[in-house]
């Protein structure tokens, strides 16, 4: 996807120091989970949506709420439950009796930056409108459909440990998501800082803005202008390609493992962040190691394994690994 004319050097460079001011906002609000904010600005770069796994307590709503203080953002966080309801998320008319008109009032899903807090504990009528949102970039509220902003990221939470009382995502929607990924706890040093600054009673460091959404949608321009060679794509390829027919890459013993492989978005999205990649590396082209950085993220949701995988206990980073070092590197 294009966003505009080709940058020049001066420009690309001029976008990279903006993210580097945004990186410095949120050091100065979270403490560690560099990994969580690399996929979040990649996400952000490469107009995707990231799901996040991981238990309570790791940052995720701080660190979502200073990006977009970094950007001057509209931030929305929607908590999901099981009595929600697309007109939670999205708006509804509301009749007006004194003149016999219906009025819109738009919900909480138009901002810039949403978090939808325990995705999964929400029924599939909300998952219906939230896709027609992160697929389309609109939403339809009666017989009208409204745009969404140029700059929409959605980073919906999933909790691993209780399961009671949710609603598993459909695969469709989970292969809306470019990348999902695993957030961990911090270290003993980290926490050791979290614990210095969340005790202190009058010190709350808060993120600063320091560019616009509008920056944001022109340094898309600059990550769609990486360069990818040929045999970059072909590695992207072979790598999706091999998830829906192993054996064609002599990988015979995984074919009894994946029930399903990877879809085309898969492909798409590795491309796309991989630019995103390079350019947060200060590259202005795609090396090999972009690719593998970022295809446990973005293949891990898009393998469908199969009982016996299940039965085995053999999860699908298992099988991205094998694929990594089995799958030539160009």
């Amino acid at each position: 996807m294009r966003y505009g004319n080709e940058p020049t050097e001066g420009e690309a460079a001029a976008y990279q120091e903006l993210i580097r001011k945004i990186l410095a906002e949120l050091d100065k609000v979270v403490v560690g989970q560099q990994y969580l904010i690399e996929r979040l600005l990649i996400a952000l770069l490469a107009d995707g949506h990231l799901l996040i796994e991981g238990v309570p307590g790791l940052a995720k709503t701080t660190i979502v709420k200073a990006l977009s203080g970094a950007i001057e953002a509209r931030f929305q966080r929607i908590q999901f439950t099981p009595d929600l309801l697309p007109a939670d998320l999205i708006g509804t008319l509301i009749y007006n009796p004194r003149d016999g008109e219906f009025t819109t009032k738009k919900g909480p899903i138009f901002a810039n930056i949403i978090l939808a807090d325990e995705i999964n504990r929400a029924p599939a009528k909300v998952h219906s409108a939230l896709l027609e949102a992160m697929e389309e970039r609109q939403v339809t509220i009666g017989e009208t459909t409204y745009p969404l902003s140029d700059l929409f990221l959605v980073m919906a939470t999933q909790n691993p440990i209780e399961q009671e009382g949710t609603y598993p995502l459909p695969e469709a929607q989970m292969d809306r998501f470019m990348m999902k990924i695993t957030v961990t706890y911090p270290t003993v040093a980290e926490e050791r800082e979290i614990m210095k600054r969340a005790g202190s009673i009058t010190r709350h460091t808060r993120a600063v803005a320091v560019i616009h959404p509008d920056d944001i949608v022109k340094a898309r321009a600059a990550v769609d202008a990486v360069y990818v060679d040929e045999k970059i794509e072909s590695y992207i390829l072979d790598l999706v390609f091999a998830t829906r027919d192993p054996k064609a890459y002599g990988l015979d013993d995984l074919t009894r493992l994946i029930q399903y492989g990877a879809s085309p978005r898969a492909s798409i999205y590795l491309l796309t962040a991989a630019k995103a990649h390079a350019f947060l590396k200060g590259r202005r082209y795609v090396v090999p190691q972009d690719v593998k950085a970022l295809a446990p993220d973005i293949l891990r949701h898009r393998i469908i394994m199969s009982y016996e995988a299940d039965a085995d206990e053999i999860t699908t980073d298992q099988i991205i690994r094998r694929l990594l070092a089995e799958i030539a590197v160009p």
